[in-house]
């Protein structure tokens, strides 16, 4: 019987979109770098971008232990039963090491985008027929109607760009059961005008989507909040900088707030398929050493 996936991932993973990349001559770099990250004690490896179980396959070859989740798979960009039969594959080759990320994306990014709830229920519906268990698929819920989905038909939530309070609102919804693992991404700067730019950058692109915008309001945000690339206080709340101590702080606010896993993103101005792989070390030290 494979781990469960609450204690397989353990408290910290990395998330990426370099690691999903489907160019040839980078596979010896990928498969590199995740074992790395599995030698440096990551528990799992979260694959950004709209990754499938295919490019999970060579970070979990390249690996014994590592825990590869998609986050996410559209479910507007593969039928249930392809899923169901891709993870059937990975599974029997690697029992217990991938985990099924599902998400609605935006209406912006997909053109069939019509109905995303109940989308998401008949998709589950496929899965079930599929036979893809419960306990290795999770979905990425922002509002309370996919949070109580996720409670109900999956082994956790993997919410995008959230804050410490809606943490503990997931936690609230979910009870103490579901795994519980928001994305949180780190800037590695001290400087407060320079980390909130790059933040900025980076958040122009999600203050586009309602998903995320509805998200932000329903937290105590406001319009003011969203304006101009976002206010300090929402950048501060979405974001870790700072020093050692600061991003410490800022990760262990998910923890307190109910988390049972945190998964890294750098923002650090380079492209977003870099590998910052110096960054994953220096917080593997301040994390894991």
């Amino acid at each position: 019987m494979s781990t469960p996936v609450k204690e397989a991932v353990g408290r910290y993973g990395i998330w990426s979109v370099g690691l999903r990349s489907e160019e040839p001559d980078r596979r010896g770099e990928l498969a590199e770098a995740a074992a790395e990250l599995e030698e440096l004690g990551f528990g799992a490896v979260w694959l950004g971008g709209s990754s499938s179980a295919a490019h999970a396959v060579p970070l979990i070859e390249a690996t014994s232990t590592l825990t590869v989740g998609t986050s996410i798979q559209s479910i507007w960009q593969h039928e249930p039963d392809a899923s169901g039969a891709a993870f059937a594959e990975l599974e029997s080759a690697h029992p217990g090491r991938f985990v099924l990320g599902l998400g609605v994306s935006h209406a912006r990014l997909a053109e069939q985008y019509r109905r995303p709830y109940s989308a998401l229920v008949s998709y589950l519906d496929g899965l079930d027929a599929a036979g893809v268990p419960v306990d290795r698929r999770a979905l990425a819920a922002l509002g309370p109607k996919s949070l109580r989905l996720t409670r109900d038909r999956a082994a956790g939530t993997i919410p995008y760009l959230v804050t410490p309070e809606h943490t503990a609102h997931a936690r609230e919804v979910l009870g103490e059961g579901p795994l519980l693992a928001p994305e949180l991404a780190v800037v590695p700067e001290t400087d407060p005008v320079r980390a909130r730019a790059l933040a900025r950058e980076f958040l122009e692109f999600y203050l586009s989507l309602p998903n995320y915008t509805n998200n932000f309001l329903r937290h105590g945000f406001t319009e003011e909040d969203l304006k101009d690339g976002g206010s300090d206080r929402l950048v501060d709340a979405l974001f870790a900088w700072g020093d050692e101590t600061a991003v410490r702080a800022r990760i262990d606010a998910f923890f307190e707030a109910g988390a049972d896993h945190v998964a890294l993103q750098v923002i650090d101005g380079e492209p977003r398929d870099a590998l910052p792989r110096k960054t994953w070390r220096d917080l593997a030290a301040l994390l894991l050493g």
